[in-house]
């Protein structure tokens, strides 16, 4: 059975997220299958291949696509009804993958109008939103219109308006994709500052990004968890030996790239011998996991207000 305690779900006494049994479909696809995570305050990685179920988890989070089965519940509210989607709404961040914007904006204009989405005070907006253009490194490009940005701007910009009403739960689904490695650098910087307030989850195919921002990490596999724990505990399953004269696939690569490796491969061949419902935990051994917009701008809704 799953852990309900222990360093994976973040600072004790501080879960966010409660993933129950989660199913989802895209009509014959099953994205994901039986699903059952927590998350608490800090940095949390969601690794896995293309195709794995990541953005599907994350948009389920983001309450701007509705599960086909399970229980979700954020910063205490459940958010099958109206009035839960509406609570969690105003409280959280996200940043998707494909990120919509209006050109025509100024940077300064398009995140304050996010900042009204997030119905914030409206006296609290200027201040808001200048300190989240500046934690992005935008400060002199505020008053830009979004259009004359380059591309790595941009996804900046998106990252502003994230976190434009510090929010307690906050959603990035692939954010380091157009930064610079420079930029990277600042950003994780930022990530490891938020997570000491707030639960941060970062869907990435960046190991490297994982192992310098994160502490913990889900890596999930045709849409169920193979492994959740720290990233320490990734990286032992991969072991310590280090790479073997004349290289070969099980040697190259960091000690968390090769524990990803080594935990996709244990998964997939739990699968192929019918005991695919199994998890990798953080100290390597196996567990059952069981069988069981107003949130963005330029993201469809499944769900009503």
């Amino acid at each position: 059975m799953s852990t309900t305690e222990g360093p994976w779900y973040g600072v004790p006494g501080t879960r966010a997220v409660d993933i129950t049994a989660l199913t989802v479909r895209h009509r014959r696809t099953l994205a994901l299958d039986g699903v059952d995570l927590a998350f608490g305050t800090g940095v949390h990685g969601l690794l896995g291949p293309n195709g794995a179920g990541k953005t599907s988890l994350i948009r389920v989070l983001a309450t701007v696509a509705a599960p086909s089965s399970g229980r979700v519940v954020l910063l205490g509210d459940d958010v099958s009804s109206p009035a839960g989607r509406s609570a969690v709404r105003r409280r959280l961040g996200y940043l998707p993958q494909e990120f919509g914007y209006y050109p025509g904006f100024t940077v300064r204009e398009f995140v304050g109008y996010v900042a009204w989405l997030k119905e914030m005070p409206r006296d609290t907006v200027p201040e808001a939103v200048e300190r989240a253009v500046r934690r992005v490194g935008l400060g002199d490009r505020i008053d830009d219109r979004v259009r004359t940005l380059s591309g790595g701007m941009v996804r900046r910009v998106g990252i502003a308006q994230a976190v434009v009403n510090d929010p307690e739960l906050l959603l990035l689904d692939e954010p380091t994709a157009g930064l610079d490695p420079e930029q990277r650098v600042e950003f994780r910087a930022l990530l490891r500052e938020l997570g000491g307030t707030t639960t941060v989850i970062v869907s990435t195919h960046l190991v490297e990004d994982v192992a310098a921002a994160c502490s913990q990490v889900a890596l999930i596999d045709s849409g169920r968890v193979a492994y959740r724990g720290t990233t320490e505990g990734l990286a032992a399953l991969g072991g310590t030996a280090g790479p073997e004269p004349g290289g070969g696939p099980d040697g190259d690569g960091s000690p968390l790239e090769r524990g990803y490796t080594a935990a996709l491969r244990r998964h997939r061949a739990e699968r192929a011998t019918g005991h695919g419902t199994g998890s990798a935990s953080g100290s390597g051994s196996v567990r059952g996991a069981g069988r069981r917009a107003r949130a963005s701008v330029g993201g469809r809704s499944g769900w009503r207000r």
